[in-house]
């Protein structure tokens, strides 16, 4: 185990709800200008330690303290009670863009937010071009930020914060920062720090990405800490206990552990079939077909069906959707049903996986339902057989040349 890089030790904090904000003057002077007010406690003795080299997850509902917490490890808020400290250089990234000046030309800009956010001018100059690449707003760096779309704005801001290069980087909802493409690049970039072995706390709804994104997570509720740990084992406890909701029309339906969402449509198994048997173990190459079964309570239009392969390790190797493919599904209506996903040609090595599945609205701003960890399965040596990673790719040696 690696020191370190940040300790919270017992931090608390709160802030003030102020009551009668519009009182009039007369109304102030009467009550003896004392102004009442409710005490939230964003944080209460949250203690964790964040060791060095490792990416930490910070997760939890809207107003659970995520952000609060940050911004004490970033000395933007002081706690009440308790301390935090930290090894070495420390930047954050909390609000992208937030120094920049709307009449200032993007290249003014990138040596005003890289001075605020600790870096020197010959250290701007250093990496200013690569700065300008990463952004991809290169045509429009001479031209006023007010100018900017929304998404050049960030994607600017974002690219000065993330050549900082501190020993600790504080981020919050990062993964959410720009277009399909320029998060690709941001997680590359997050990546390259790891290997570097800096220390990167981040904050985030994205509970696929911090899956895989992050070593160990920490999920806090109404600002206490609940459990803190392996990212994989915090990430399912926190799916298990935060987020078991049903809607009204649901409200009869069994909603096990390990479910998440609305609760319309429950899933009640998953099965593993190659050849029309149910398995638990099938071969590399071999043909395999995933089954979902569920219970439909509500109504639901037009649901799309999703299901992902993980490995063992927590990296999910292959997902697809019902809409991938532009498959439609008719209304669902009360009562249980199944529906299969098949693999032609298992493209796999040996190793442990598990499944996991989901049911969406058709335009995905609502999840239904949604199960990890259903069903595990093994897979064995077939055919290709090839020597090493997680998937086969059909590879083959040719044309040796000496001369």
């Amino acid at each position: 185990m690696t020191a370190p890089a940040v300790v919270v030790s017992d931090v608390s904090k709160s802030f003030r709800i102020y009551r009668d904000r519009q009182r009039s003057l007369k109304a102030t002077v009467i009550k003896g200008g004392r102004a009442r007010y409710d005490e939230f406690w964003a944080l209460r003795d949250v203690d964790l330690e964040i060791h060095q080299g490792k990416t930490f997850g910070l997760l939890g509902n809207n107003g659970s303290g995520k952000s609060t917490l940050l911004k004490c490890m970033a000395r933007i808020l002081r706690p009440n009670k308790g301390s935090i400290s930290h090894v070495g250089r420390m930047a954050a990234m909390l609000e992208v863009g937030s120094g920049f000046h709307p009449e200032l030309s993007g290249r003014d800009n990138v040596y005003l937010n890289g001075a605020i956010l600790g870096m020197s001018k010959a250290e701007i100059d250093r990496k200013f071009d690569s700065i300008v690449d990463f952004s991809g707003v290169s045509e429009f760096i001479d031209q006023p930020v007010k100018n900017y779309s929304s998404g050049m704005y960030v994607r600017l801001g974002f690219a000065v914060s993330i050549h900082v290069e501190p020993d600790v980087l504080l981020v919050d909802e990062v993964l959410a920062v720009g277009d399909m493409a320029f998060q690709e690049k941001c997680t590359q970039k997050f990546a390259d720090l790891r290997r570097e072995g800096r220390t990167v706390v981040v904050v985030s709804h994205a509970i696929d990405q911090m899956r895989t994104f992050c070593d160990e997570a920490a999920w806090l509720r109404r600002g206490q800490l609940m459990g803190v740990g392996r990212a994989q084992d915090v990430i399912d406890e926190y799916a298990d206990q935060a987020h078991n909701t049903t809607t009204p029309e649901a409200a009869g339906a069994e909603h096990i552990k390990g479910h998440v969402g609305s609760g319309e449509v429950t899933i009640d198994r998953f099965e593993v079939l190659s050849n029309g048997h149910a398995l638990d173990q099938v071969r590399t190459g071999d043909d395999m077909t995933i089954r979902m079964h569920f219970t439909c309570h509500a109504p639901v239009d037009k649901p799309v069906f999703g299901f992902e392969i993980e490995h063992e390790t927590g990296f999910v190797v292959w997902g697809h959707t019902s809409t991938d493919g532009g498959f439609s599904f008719p209304t669902l209506m009360p009562g249980t049903g199944s529906v299969d996903v098949v693999i032609p040609r298992l493209p796999l090595r040996p190793g442990m996986f598990s499944i996991n599945g989901g049911v969406a609205a058709l335009d995905r701003t609502r999840g239904i339902e949604q199960v990890r960890r259903a069903l595990s399965f093994s897979v064995r040596r077939g055919d290709p057989a090839e020597t090493s990673g997680i998937a086969v790719m059909h590879s083959r040696f040719e044309n040796l040349v000496q001369e």
